[in-house]
This record gives C-alpha cells, structure tokens and sequence, in this order.
C-alpha cells in the first residue's frame, strides 16, 4: 500500500513462554533438563536455555556426587560437553569441553538472579543427594548460565537466542501482544519485524522512533524497539 503511514502508538509485548522480555528469551533452550549422572553414559547438552544430565532413562542418584572437577558441580568457570539429549561436567581443556559456566546460582530460575546478557543457554539442575552409603556430597537445585567455548554465540546481540532479550536483539510477533526473538540477520526460521535498539529504565526515554515496547526485565527493564 502506497503513502504515508501515521505512526502508531507504541505498544508493549511480552514474552512468549520459554522466552526472554522477562528475562528468559530464546527460541532454542536447554531449559527443563534434570540432573542425572549415569555411571558410563556419555553425556552432552541438549540445545534450545544447570545442572548434571544423564543419558536417556538415567535417574537422579545414579551416580556418586561430589566427584567433579572442583568442589561444586558445575561452578565459575568449569564446562561442559555438548550432546542430544545430556551433558556433563568435563576439564575446559579436554576436546569433549564446548561451553563454560559464566554465572551459578542456586534455585530456581524465575527466583534467582538473571543470567549475564550475553549468556548462549542456561543449563538447570536438579537437586540430588547422595546414594545411602556411598557418600559424596549432595548437589542442590539450581542453575548454570553457560556461554559457547567457540563462535556463533546465541546470547550476542541480534544472534536470535540466548536465555535474555537484550539491546541489539530483533524479535517477530507471535500474536496477544507476545513476541518471540529471532536472528537479525534473517537467517532464523522467521524474519525479524522489531529490532530492540535501547534498553531503558522507562518507557519515556525511548526514542521517538520507538514502534513496540518490549519486557526486558532487569534495571532497565524496558526495551525499545524500532521496525525492520
């Protein structure tokens, strides 16, 4: 349709679920995977936002705890393999290694600090406690936010995942006021409308270019998105 269009009023769109304008974007996540060490399973992470998997049809307490590679399971600083469907602590400087531990908290995502903004996937672990009678040390709920030894890195600005909406991200409109991010670079399975120029602390300090309003959270909660 030919000419000129009259700006609308800038509107404000949540987040999906399983995505980030609360805190939690990304289409692909490694949400929801249990902690489960299974003795002499090979073990990686499965890809779409910590904790210790096990292979398919482990179960929590397979496996003596407090025998990784540090004191706490998964800590700063450690990494992790990559698999389908399991992942498991491993040295950062064996080739098995893919992702390092950026951030580790304690319970549960939706209470705990965010993940640092450039954060690739959070890995979420179970709680687990020792096998009766063969000791080690119990490793409780909670969290690890992981970030890709090697590029492409989801959590980047504009690279279309991550378990954050940030400045720099581009986004799609997934209907009732939700929108869902996407790669900027169109190379993603839908073609980004909003691109979240600005992180701001409230909706009067965005620009006048700003077309949608976007959930970010944090202490600047609000992101201002312009049209693509």
């Amino acid at each position: 349709m030919s000419g000129v269009a009259r700006r609308r009023r800038p509107r404000w769109a949540r987040a999906s679920e399983g995505m980030a304008m609360t805190g939690g974007r990304c289409c692909v996540r490694v949400a929801g995977v249990l902690l489960a060490l299974a003795v002499g399973t090979t073990a990686g992470c499965q890809r779409p936002s910590g904790g210790s998997g096990g292979g398919p049809g482990s179960s929590p307490g397979a496996a003596p705890l407090g025998s990784g590679y540090g004191a706490r399971f998964l800590a700063v600083d450690e990494c992790s393999s990559f698999g389908t469907t399991s992942f498991t602590e491993v040295p950062c400087t064996g080739e098995r290694a893919a992702a390092r531990v950026v951030a580790r908290y304690d319970g549960k995502v939706g209470d705990g600090p965010p993940c640092p903004a450039t954060t690739d996937f959070v890995l979420h672990i179970g709680a687990q406690r020792p096998p009766p009678g063969q000791g080690g040390t119990a490793i409780p709920q909670g969290y690890a936010c992981m970030r890709t030894l090697e590029p492409p890195h989801q959590g980047d600005p504009g690279g279309g995942g991550g378990p954050r909406t940030i400045a720099g991200d581009c986004v799609y409109s997934t209907g009732k006021g939700r929108v869902r991010e996407t790669a900027c670079d169109g190379s993603g399975s839908r073609r980004p409308q909003y691109k979240v120029v600005e992180a701001v602390r409230v909706r009067s300090k965005c620009p006048s270019s700003t077309a949608l309003y976007v959930q970010l959270g944090g202490s600047e909660p609000v992101g201002c998105a312009r049209r693509v």
